[in-house]
Parts: C-alpha cells; structure tokens; sequence
C-alpha cells in the first residue's frame, strides 16, 4: 500500500528514565500532548522517546516506540535501529516496543546516534505474515518522515524479538545491513543466509538453550559469512537489562560493517 491514505495518531505519554545518562536525558526532554499529522509531513519530534500510533487504511493499527537522538537534523541522514520486543502476555503488547528500548535497545546502541523505532506486536509473534506486514509499512513511514541513511538499517530485538530479527533479516536481507538477535531462538539452518550478524545469549538462559545460537554462528563463520558470539555466564533469560554491556560491544562491530 501507498502512503497516501496513511495517517498517524501521536500520543505523548510519561516514560520513565531506566536506560544510561545519554538515553536518560534524551527522555527527560519529552514532551507532552497529542499531535496529529499527515504521515508526508516533516516531522516535528523533538529529541528523546515518543508513544505514536500509525493508522493504516483497513488494516489493524500499529502502536510504537521511536527514540530521536538529541543531534538529529535532517540535513544528515542517521541510521536506524528496528528494535523488536520480547514476548508478552495475555494483556497484549501495549508498550512493549518501548519497555525493550527502555531497558535494554536504547542504553546499549545510544552511542550510534540512530534513530531506533519499536512497534508494538500486532497479535502473535514476529514471524506472522500480519507482524511482517506492520514492519514494513512502519520502515516505509519512518524512512520517509526522516532522513535516513538507507546503508545503515539495522534489526534488533530479545527473546521473541531476537527471533524475529533472525525471521526479517533472513527474508528481508535487501532491506538491513545486520542483525543484533539477544536472548533468543536461531532458525533451524542458516543456508543462504547473507547478513553480518552479532549474536548475544547467556550460557544460563532457561529458556532459549544456548547451544542452537553457538551452532548456528560456528556454521555461518564456516561459511564466510561476519557472524559473531558473545556469550555471557550467569544471566537468566528475564534479566533483560543484564544484557545491555554485552548488547552495547555491538556499537563498534556494527560502525565496522557500516564503513
């Protein structure tokens, strides 16, 4: 679908500072009210995180997370972090984009200067061809409301958003250059797979076994392909801010795929 007829409800509401002090002020500067534009606008966004909601024409609306960096201008276009939450409960995903950049995406990748965009699941997990419909009319809004340097896309996410950035990498590789999966479950077999990737999982991680990552990244690096493990001792799979150290060693190794 076109992006006539996409419009976008915005809704700015209190986000608690948990992340590191660049994330911690770029929150502080949020601001409050409602604003209702047509997606081809300019943006207007100050620095800091956002609570939006895109509406889409006929099909389910998609509530998400976006962080703008305090330097941001558009005369420069900055990469962009597609971040994915961790599963959610029989509530549903209302805030769960920005919870995961909360307490993990925005502390650890805040040195980037990117923009980092986090939507809400539309039912089910990240795989569904409903969940891959959303993404990608979300990227297209983001992508044209902001200037974005289209060489520097990246997909991030833990637990079923560490999946699901294995899933939209591996059948959108045209549209990333990397993926960040955290905490989660590789696919089966990685053949064909053209993406660098830097993978994060705990040896102690209850719930997602760490074998199938460690195997998955031994058969890509057998492959040629960039593809790097950091394995951690000592965290289980809820302690999700535990990871934000390891997650940040992805800063210089993702600047080095984007030269």
């Amino acid at each position: 679908m076109s992006l006539d007829g996409l419009t976008k409800r915005v809704t700015f509401g209190h986000i608690a500072c948990l992340g590191a002090m660049t994330v911690c002020a770029m929150l502080s500067m949020m601001p409050t009210g409602a604003v209702a534009q047509d997606v081809g606008d300019r943006p207007t966004l100050g620095p800091g995180l956002h609570r939006l909601t895109l509406t889409r024409e006929d099909e389910p609306e998609i509530d998400y997370a976006i962080v703008i960096p305090a330097n941001y201008s558009s005369a420069k276009p900055v990469p962009l972090i597609l971040a994915l939450h961790f599963g959610v409960g029989a509530g549903g995903a209302d805030g769960a984009g920005a919870a995961v950049v909360q307490t993990l995406i925005g502390p650890a990748l805040a040195e980037l200067g990117a923009i980092i965009v986090a939507p809400d699941s539309v039912r089910g997990n990240w795989s569904t061809p409903e969940n891959e419909k959303a993404v990608t009319a979300l990227l297209d809004v983001v992508e044209t409301q902001y200037a974005i340097d289209r060489k520097k896309v990246a997909v991030t996410g833990y637990s079923m958003g560490g999946a699901g950035s294995w899933t939209l990498a591996e059948k959108f590789p045209q549209r990333f250059s990397a993926a960040i999966p955290i905490a989660s479950r590789p696919p089966a077999a990685a053949a064909g797979w053209r993406l660098p990737v830097f993978v994060v999982h705990s040896r102690d991680d209850q719930v997602a076994p760490f074998g199938p990552a460690e195997a998955r990244i031994a058969e890509l690096q057998k492959a040629g392909v960039n593809a790097k493990l950091v394995a951690l001792n000592g965290i289980t799979h809820y302690e999700t801010h535990r990871f934000q150290n390891a997650v940040r060693q992805a800063v210089p190794w993702l600047q080095a795929v984007w030269k």
